[in-house]
């Protein structure tokens, strides 16, 4: 690990972005060069401590998923995240593996996507990246411990939130969608064989979730067909929404995107989450 380059390269490419390349608000009293720390932070999961201490070169070795949690925070491209990598002793993602880094031009998508909650999926379904709408809409990811950062643990092995969103369903719906959860997994291990952390998720579910384990020996193999859904939000109830998902194939990952037809009381509901994601995502303090 070559931690004063690391260090380098981190602050370079921090004071390199605007809080506008990244979906934040710049706030009115910015004194700062590029992002705050506090804000790379919070892009990526990871405690403002523990940014300071790989930027003055006194981190530990950080995790891969660290790693690639910070290559998306801070917007690099393949050959910079593979750098970034390097520099902290690691190998970079090999073939064959689930793809956790979301690519600028997507991340630019989420972006643009401002007035709708978008979020990015791996082929693992963990939650990859999301707009101030989808913290807004279902909660703030950044507040989830980073192993359970997955849609599917959340189903099988997630404990309840009441500050957290749920899904509106029937005792049907609950049978059709677990199933259907378990398919895309099950397709996932297929096209993934050598992913360890496919085999970890899956292993797991299995001994915390008698229901997954039954799922994962009868279930089929296929992808997700995404519909109409009804959010019960902790603070304005119940909103349906259309929930589209829109495959980026080369690096297997899944863009969900919430809208709402125009006009409608769904819509609405939307306008008064823009202003609770407005205030969730707030500056940090000059």
């Amino acid at each position: 690990m070559d931690r004063p380059e690391l260090a380098r390269v981190l602050v370079r490419a921090r004071t390199a972005l605007t809080p506008q390349d990244v979906g934040l608000p710049a706030g009115s009293r910015r004194r700062v060069t590029g992002l705050r720390r506090e804000e790379v932070a919070q892009l990526a999961g990871v405690s403002v401590d523990y940014v300071v201490r790989l930027e003055q070169a006194r981190g530990p070795q950080p995790s891969t998923q660290v790693l690639a949690a910070l290559a998306r925070a801070l917007r690099l491209d393949d050959a910079a995240r593979d750098e970034l990598f390097h520099l902290a002793g690691s190998p970079p993602p090999l073939p064959g593996r689930v793809d956790e880094h979301v690519r600028p031009s997507v991340q630019r998508l989420l972006d643009r996507l401002s007035d709708l909650p978008t979020m990015v999926l791996s082929a693992r379904a963990d939650v990859l990246a999301w707009n101030a709408m989808a913290a807004a809409l279902l909660g703030d990811w950044s507040l989830v411990p980073r192993r359970e950062r997955n849609t599917t643990w959340q189903r099988f092995l997630g404990t309840p939130d009441p500050r957290r969103s749920r899904v509106a369903m029937s005792p049907q719906e609950q049978a059709e969608t677990a199933a259907q959860t378990v398919s895309s997994l099950r397709a996932t291990a297929a096209r993934y064989p050598n992913d360890p952390g496919v085999r970890e998720l899956v292993a797991e579910l299995r001994r915390g979730s008698p229901a997954f384990d039954e799922l994962w020996h009868t279930a089929g193999s296929g992808g997700w067909r995404m519909t109409r859904k009804t959010i019960e939000h902790p603070s304005i109830g119940p909103i349906t929404l259309d929930c589209d998902a829109l495959h980026v194939p080369d690096c297997d990952q899944t863009v969900l995107v919430y809208s709402a037809e125009p006009g409608s009381a769904a819509a609405e509901s939307l306008a008064l989450l823009r202003v609770l994601g407005t205030q969730s995502m707030a500056p940090v303090g000059p």
